[in-house]
């Protein structure tokens, strides 16, 4: 069995216990997720370091839906400097500025993505928008984030800041292969994630129908027709979210 071959079935593993084990939490979040498009509100995302690109993962995508808004800021990403974002999400002061410049409030819904969950900017940014009547769905590793202490001033990790947590099921450290010089590579978290939250997304459409709810998704704008259907969404919606025109 080659190191391909490891990484395969950790992957699908980690994969199928997290669906096995987080069918009522999947459930519950298209739950939360649609009374947000019901009420014309708008679902946020958020991640630090690799987690924004669980933030991006279901925003402006073919077939995902169309009021999502990522909140995004260069120093907290990794194309500037990564390891300098890995200073930055220990910061407590970026809670202000990001609520500053994103509004969110009651109804809305905040996906954050954080596979330790120990950080200062996910944790206080679950907090204080779950002060403003946002609900928070928590994207994180209950293995990982339970063997770390907070390295939030408000002494929480991830899971204990949110109203509803998806466990990604990842080990501690992400890295799933092991090495005979002790050392792993090969991380779940992205992998997963991103199918958890396709799932989610699968099932709000679901629900949406079933309940005759007008929620709106995008086409892919490279087969026939899309771009029609998406610029109309993008001309509704390209005032509230940032970087959508």
């Amino acid at each position: 069995m080659t190191a391909i071959d490891r990484y395969r079935e950790n992957l699908m593993k980690t994969l199928d216990r997290a669906f096995d084990t987080q069918k009522e939490q999947l459930e519950e979040a298209a739950d939360m997720i649609l009374d947000t498009l019901k009420a014309g509100k708008m679902v946020y995302t958020f991640g630090t370091g690799h987690g924004h690109l669980l933030a991006l993962e279901i925003f402006y995508r073919a077939g995902g839906m169309a009021k999502v808004c990522p909140v995004l800021d260069e120093k907290l990403m990794l194309h500037i400097s990564a390891a300098g974002s890995t200073q930055e999400e220990r910061k407590e002061e970026w809670v202000d500025e990001l609520l500053r410049r994103y509004p969110m409030g009651a109804g809305d819904t905040l996906l954050i993505f954080s596979n330790s969950g120990r950080n200062a900017v996910p944790v206080g940014l679950a907090v204080e928008a779950r002060k403003r009547g946002t609900r928070v769905i928590a994207l994180t590793s209950l293995q990982h984030s339970s063997s770390v202490s907070s390295r939030s001033p408000r002494g929480l990790r991830l899971f204990e800041a949110a109203d509803l947590v998806l466990d990604n099921c990842g080990i501690p450290g992400d890295a799933s292969v092991e090495f005979s010089d002790g050392r792993r590579v090969g991380p779940t978290s992205t992998a997963v994630g991103a199918a958890l939250l396709q799932a989610v997304v699968c099932r709000v459409k679901e629900k949406a129908m079933e309940e005759g709810v007008p929620a709106e998704f995008f086409v892919s704008s490279n087969v026939d027709g899309g771009d029609a259907v998406n610029d109309l969404l993008v001309e509704k919606y390209g005032g509230e979210i940032p970087g959508l025109k």
